[in-house]
């Protein structure tokens, strides 16, 4: 399974993942014409894409996917709230239903943010088991058998207090990341949870440009798990 992080943080997101002759997205936060230039406009081979939830980073121009005629999955409420339509357009619902996109089979899962979220358990036919997680300060589930993870990594608690003293970052915004992103913490809090015996590399994913530091995060995710850490880089 190969990841091509194409835009990573707050000003958009979308991610390649490739196995064997399946290609999909996951998150469509970026202009379908970058996108196009990203992957040398051979976006018609592109079997889909999956989207977490309605914010514009992240499902901003899935719309524009469907007119492009890449079947978009994605939950009912997160459908709604991005007006999308027509037959290109897949809704599913987390823990229910396991769908299958060319190679891959797919179990969507709750996660916890302000509005309906979703993280995507992603499985190949040789046992690659790919978990997505992003914008979520909680994650309930535990997997076992992770041999790629890409889970966001958006602050540390210490840099996001030390800006909130300096008046840098006011008191509202750090509490809605308190309750709707990823800190560092909350990673090594996963990594420590769960089975991380098969893991081959760790992306981490949707870093804040103020309230995160992504030589320190590779760092300590490494010498916490002694897996390959990889920083999204991006838009």
């Amino acid at each position: 399974m190969e990841i091509t992080v194409l835009a990573s943080g707050s000003k958009g997101n979308c991610y390649h993942v490739q196995y064997a002759d399946t290609q999909i997205l996951i998150e469509c936060g970026i202009p379908w014409k970058k996108i196009q230039q990203k992957l040398n406009f051979k976006t018609s081979s592109l079997n889909g894409c999956l989207v977490s939830h309605s914010h514009k980073d992240h499902g901003g121009y899935a719309k524009d996917a469907i007119k492009a005629g890449i079947d978009l999955y994605c939950h009912a409420d997160t459908a709604n709230e991005l007006n999308l339509s027509g037959h290109r357009l897949k809704t599913v619902e987390p823990q229910q239903v396991t769908f299958r996109v060319g190679d891959l089979l797919i179990m969507p899962f709750e996660l916890e943010h302000d509005v309906t979220n979703l993280g995507y358990l992603i499985v190949n036919d040789i046992g690659e088991k790919l978990v997505f997680i992003t914008d979520s300060f909680y994650c309930r589930y535990k997997f076992v058998g992770i041999t790629h993870l890409m889970i966001e990594c958006n602050y540390a608690d210490d840099i996001l207090r030390a800006n909130v003293d300096a008046g840098l970052i006011p008191t509202d915004l750090k509490n809605r990341l308190l309750k709707s992103h990823f800190s560092l913490e909350n990673v090594k809090e996963f990594l420590r949870a769960n089975d991380m015996s098969k893991v081959r590399e760790i992306h981490l994913i949707h870093l804040s440009e103020n309230n995160a530091h992504p030589e320190r995060f590779k760092r300590e995710i490494q010498e916490l798990c002694g897996k390959p850490t990889f920083i999204a880089g991006g838009e």
